[in-house]
């Protein structure tokens, strides 16, 4: 007859048995795979070239302020070296194609016009939306790898009677929406959703 401390052995015995040949079956048959933190699933990027994204708006310094988002975004998740485009084995190409700043609040404003009292609707808020087509592309084969035409991203912000101030609001709203985008880059390069 086994005594209590035996019994226990043998016991915690069984249990990592079961516990290890559980695990190793689970471990074979999930399809989950151990990686580094910053390394893509399912493709190899030795190097990434993050060009300039092109847009169809006339504001100056649109696409940098977005491509320096874009880039931001890599480098402080991926392990992947950003180089030159002509140096970059893997490209993503953004184009921001659609761009709408629709009111989207409004102040009554009373002026006066030749001495008489008018009443104007001033524009308050507006809210900006943003279509991009973004697309990496095997610089080595000239192959897509992946390709999202319609990735679209929306901020309000603040109209002020000051156009610098306007201007301002517009930016942060660009770059609010320029941080959504860029996660989702990152998603489907890296992570492959």
């Amino acid at each position: 007859m086994l005594d209590a401390s035996e019994f226990f052995k043998k016991l915690k015995g069984c249990f990592f048995s079961w516990a290890v040949l559980t695990s190793c079956i689970l471990g074979a048959g999930c399809g989950y795979q151990v990686r580094a933190l910053g390394e893509p699933v399912g493709i190899t990027i030795e190097t990434l070239a993050i060009p300039l994204f092109s847009s169809t708006s006339s504001e100056i310094g649109f696409e940098a302020d977005f491509t320096r988002v874009v880039r931001d975004e890599f480098i402080s998740h991926a392990r992947v070296p950003l180089v030159p485009e002509q140096r970059a084995e893997k490209v993503i190409i953004g184009r921001i194609y659609d761009i709408r700043a629709d009111p989207l609040t409004y102040a009554l404003r009373d002026v006066m016009v030749n001495g008489q009292a008018r009443t104007h609707e001033v524009t308050g808020s507006r809210n900006l939306r943003l279509t991009l087509d973004a697309q990496l592309v095997d610089r080595r084969e000239g192959k897509v790898i992946w390709r999202d035409r319609t990735m679209t991203g929306s901020a309000n912000f603040a109209v002020d009677p000051d156009p610098m101030v306007t201007r301002h609001n517009q930016k942060v709203a660009v770059e609010a929406i320029a941080r959504r985008l860029a996660k989702k880059i990152y998603l489907k390069t890296m992570e492959r959703f």
